[in-house]
């Protein structure tokens, strides 16, 4: 889900934000039918979370980024995170959740999207933008302190991302994550596959954790 949000009124931010997120879920369904889904998440202006029982990854790199966009009013903005990358992963029960607070009549409107409870979600070239992560954590044949350039064991730098290629990145085999909670700023995979995909759009704060 993209959004550039040009702002107005706080009812129109609620547009922008919420109606893409249901044309993008339908759009998702149809995917879903053809078994696979390349995707873009992420909300201009806005971090979400995204929590996960386990997550299992095969060539993680992880490396300093910026990322750039619009506030809901429309003023450009930029946020330092942390790319965790992976060429292949596997998700048991994922949950990503976002809060649209101040709508007129409603308050707080929350979009919450669920999936891999029974069958774990896959995707491959992921990358998941992180401003903060808990989690349980195994990493298997890990390098640190290498050049985020020469990260080789995962799918690279993000294409159009600000990232210093010479700058501080680690590396392993695989990485397993278990109890995942985080605030992520873009989430974006070349494939996903989203096994027993669940939408809700409700009234109230409403949040994966």
């Amino acid at each position: 889900m993209e959004s550039q949000v040009r702002g107005g009124t706080r009812w129109k931010r609620f547009a922008v934000v919420m109606v893409p997120s249901v044309a993008a879920t339908a759009a998702i369904g149809v995917a879903l039918a053809q078994g696979a889904l390349a995707a873009s998440f992420s909300v201009s202006g806005q971090s979400f979370k995204v929590s996960a029982d386990k997550l299992v990854g095969q060539g993680f790199e992880q490396y300093g980024a910026i990322d750039s966009g619009y506030t809901l009013d429309g003023q450009k903005t930029a946020h330092p995170v942390a790319v965790s990358a992976f060429k292949s992963a596997t998700i048991n029960n994922m949950c990503q959740s976002v809060v649209t607070p101040g709508i007129p009549l409603l308050g707080s409107v929350s979009l919450v999207l669920k999936a891999g409870e029974s069958k774990p979600v896959e995707a491959d070239n992921l990358y998941i933008d992180v401003a903060d992560l808990n989690a349980d954590a195994t990493f298997n044949n890990i390098d640190i302190g290498v050049a985020a350039k020469d990260a080789g064991k995962g799918p690279g730098l993000k294409r159009g991302e600000t990232a210093n290629p010479y700058g501080f990145a680690q590396q392993a085999d695989s990485a397993t994550l278990t109890g995942v909670k985080q605030t992520a700023w873009a989430t974006t995979a070349g494939t996903f596959k989203l096994s027993g995909l669940k939408m809700s759009l409700q009234t109230g704060t409403h949040e994966c954790y």
